[in-house]
């Protein structure tokens, strides 16, 4: 899930029908669901989706996109990894199954180990790299990284800098003019993942960013006791990320609607990524499985995408592929991100949409909510943030379902951290977005 300006939009309804929902966040008050006319048989078509949805069978999906192949970086063999794993599994449910594959801008990838231990770091655009064996060099501490904060000892050692007061490029340009080998810039609050600054371009000495745990550490152990440290910063040129695409037409006639299933593959550095997202590929995963098969009148087409924690890059690209015909007769993008947190403040499911207003796909899965007794609160919220954003860009209604602590609309504390990991995983969560989504799919696209 990518972080976002959130937009802002305030309205009422009035209640007008018993059979309408209505659900309020703190940013879009009030949504009215369109009524749904009694249809004893909706029922019946439901319980052929939720009567397969099998969360342990996702659990295993998410552990193994999570904790064996482990975080799926934008461009890195893990990711394309994930890609092999679900172009298989795709393939065995008898899907038309397209990959495509699109350049991204080039990352960076370090590596910190100090004393045989290896330290979580994050190295930002603008970093020079390292030769591959490294920059092995002692720890100066440069303090908050002043001008008055180096001295000549500096010169040809790793700059340790606290964040906070100035810029991290102007820390970065200070270390240069003393004539550090390389900087290391640690937080000054206390958060799990390792800082990612931002230097505002190029720079000639490699740059990386650690948690403040691991800087205060270094500090004692390493700088003040004349320890040498390595650092290794590696540019991923000419790199690639990947789509997949899932296909299945009816069996008869052609121009057929089209409805668009998605969920992003790739994760940020050091995050095995278990919620964010492998949550919302293996729910995807599951829905593939059940509507394999059924008769069907709307073309389906399951989107895994890569590239979205770098700026929706993979759903850009998907959709700029798509003919002004299939944009035409595309009538609803369902997206999911992060559908899995057992954190026991994310009670409801958020039905994020770019403009906030209702759309098929919130009618659709307010509606089906309504029949199954869907547990959670649905809330209907403007924001953009992930990959429905590409979607809606493009004139398609999309939805992009995730969730929040209501009130708030805060996420899980373990996103973009190394702690999104398996462990905070709830299956009943998995269960209720697969029956949620897949009821409400299947509601679009049966025959």
């Amino acid at each position: 899930m990518k972080k976002g300006r959130k937009r802002f939009s305030l309205f009422l309804s009035v209640l007008l029908l018993t059979s309408s929902f209505y659900f309020f966040s703190t940013e879009t008050a009030f949504v009215q669901a369109a009524p749904e006319k009694a249809n004893p048989s909706s029922k019946a078509f439901d319980q052929k989706v939720i009567a397969r949805v099998d969360s342990e069978r996702i659990y295993k999906d998410i552990h193994y996109l999570s904790e064996t192949i482990g975080p799926r970086v934008t461009g890195t063999k893990q990711e394309k990894q994930a890609v092999e794993f679900i172009k298989k599994r795709l393939k065995s449910y008898g899907y038309k199954v397209e990959t495509q594959e699109f350049s991204i801008p080039d990352q960076m990838i370090g590596n910190l180990t100090a004393g045989g231990k290896q330290i979580d770091i994050n190295i930002p655009a603008g970093s020079a790299a390292t030769a591959k064996e490294g920059l092995i060099a002692e720890l100066y501490d440069a303090k908050l990284g002043s001008p008055e904060d180096f001295t000549a000892e500096a010169s040809g050692k790793i700059a340790l800098i606290s964040r906070g007061e100035f810029t991290f490029q102007e820390k970065v340009a200070n270390a240069v003019a003393a004539g550090a080998a390389g900087v290391l810039i640690y937080d000054n609050s206390d958060q799990p993942a390792p800082l990612n600054p931002s230097i505002g371009g190029e720079t000639t000495i490699p740059v990386g960013g650690i948690s403040k745990a691991s800087g205060l550490s270094l500090l004692k152990d390493f700088a003040l006791q004349g320890k040498t440290v390595t650092f290794t910063v590696e540019k991923l040129g000419s790199a690639t990320s990947h789509n997949i695409i899932a296909t299945r037409a009816p069996n008869k006639g052609s121009n057929h609607d089209i409805v668009h299933v998605s969920a992003h593959m790739d994760s940020v550095p050091f995050a095995p990524g278990a919620n964010d997202n492998a949550s919302g590929t293996s729910v995807a995963l599951e829905l593939a499985r059940i509507l394999k098969s059924y008769p069907i009148d709307k073309e389906l087409r399951f989107v895994f995408v890569g590239a979205e924690e770098i700026g929706l890059v993979g759903s850009e690209y998907y959709v700029s592929q798509l003919s002004q015909d299939e944009i035409n007769r595309s009538i609803a993008n369902f997206n999911m991100d992060m559908v899995g947190t057992d954190w026991d403040k994310a009670t409801a499911i958020f039905m994020n949409a770019v403009d906030g207003k209702a759309n098929i796909v919130s009618d659709t899965a307010l509606a089906t909510a309504k029949r199954i007794g869907t547990p959670s609160e649905l809330i209907l919220y403007q924001r953009g943030s992930s990959d429905h954003v590409s979607f809606h860009d493009a004139g398609i209604p999309a939805i992009n379902f995730i969730r929040r602590e209501p009130g708030t609309a805060n996420l899980e504390p373990y996103y973009h951290t190394p702690q999104d990991t398996i462990e905070h995983i709830s299956k009943e969560r998995l269960q209720e977005a697969g029956e949620l989504v897949g009821a409400s799919v299947y509601s679009l696209i049966r025959k």
